[in-house]
């Protein structure tokens, strides 16, 4: 199998040049035996500035979060409560069941940064079907934009691929420490998250408040901060005073390190 990666636009596309896939009897087979599955992609607005698509995963703009324009929101089947906040999925049109709007053997990786929600009477994001709502930049990239906007895809979970480190961004009030968690490579989606004081050297659980958004109600005004980060995967990694005394609530702060 040959493959060429290009990166751009803050993401990166797979555009597969050999013939490496064949679906047989409604199962697809990929080179490097991963498992993939099937569902059906749309895209936000041509006009919504796709930077912005941060939504139930609170990321305030996917560039500041890392993330560049490759985004989509996902349904409740693969959003799992905020969990797939930061996740990275590759993508492929299904050109043998729909060959007049998907583009042959293209593909895009994007990035879980909202919520499809299901509207409970037969919609394409009500479980259990899953299902994309891509930014229109990443739909373009792998099927023609058509009247009807829906295609079939197939897809599978791929470690993500940052530049630079894990970010923190400091929000909240006084006692309300909340810390958006973001740009995280690895397989990107945070499971448990733990935060320490220069002055209060024990590690604090801190829990999902939202998304992306973890929570500790502990003051650390003045203090230098530490975060402990294990991600789904379960690979933990510890930031290490990556919070100077000095910080201000509204503040990003980007590590050194960077799960790989």
């Amino acid at each position: 199998m040959m493959v060429a990666m290009v990166y751009g636009n803050g993401g990166f596309v797979w555009v597969l040049y050999a013939l490496f896939f064949m679906v047989v009897g409604g199962s697809f087979v990929h080179g490097d035996g991963g498992a993939w599955l099937h569902a059906h992609a749309t895209f936000y607005g041509a006009d919504q500035n796709p930077t912005s698509l941060g939504g139930a995963c609170g990321y305030d703009n996917t560039f500041h979060a890392g993330f560049g324009i490759n985004t989509a929101a996902v349904s409740g089947a693969l959003f799992r409560g905020g969990e797939a906040c930061g996740a990275c999925f590759l993508v492929i049109c299904n050109y043998n069941v729909d060959p007049k709007w998907c583009l042959r053997r293209r593909a895009v990786a994007i990035t879980a940064t909202n919520f499809c929600p299901s509207n409970n009477n037969g919609g394409w994001c009500d479980p259990p079907r899953a299902h994309f709502d891509m930014s229109s930049p990443a739909f373009l990239t792998i099927a023609r934009q058509g009247n009807e906007g829906i295609v079939p895809v197939l897809y599978k979970r791929v470690s993500c691929r940052r530049k630079g480190g894990v970010r923190f961004t400091l929000r909240g009030q006084s006692n309300f420490n909340m810390v958006m968690i973001s740009n995280v490579g690895g397989s990107g989606d945070v499971k448990a998250a733990w935060v320490k004081g220069s002055r209060t050297r024990t590690w604090m659980p801190m829990h999902r408040n939202w998304g992306a958004n973890w929570q500790a109600n502990v003051d650390l005004r003045n203090q230098r901060m530490s975060f402990k980060v294990t991600l789904i995967d379960g690979r933990t990694l510890e930031f290490v005073n990556v919070v100077p005394s000095s910080w201000r609530f509204g503040q990003t702060f980007s590590s050194m390190i960077q799960f790989s």
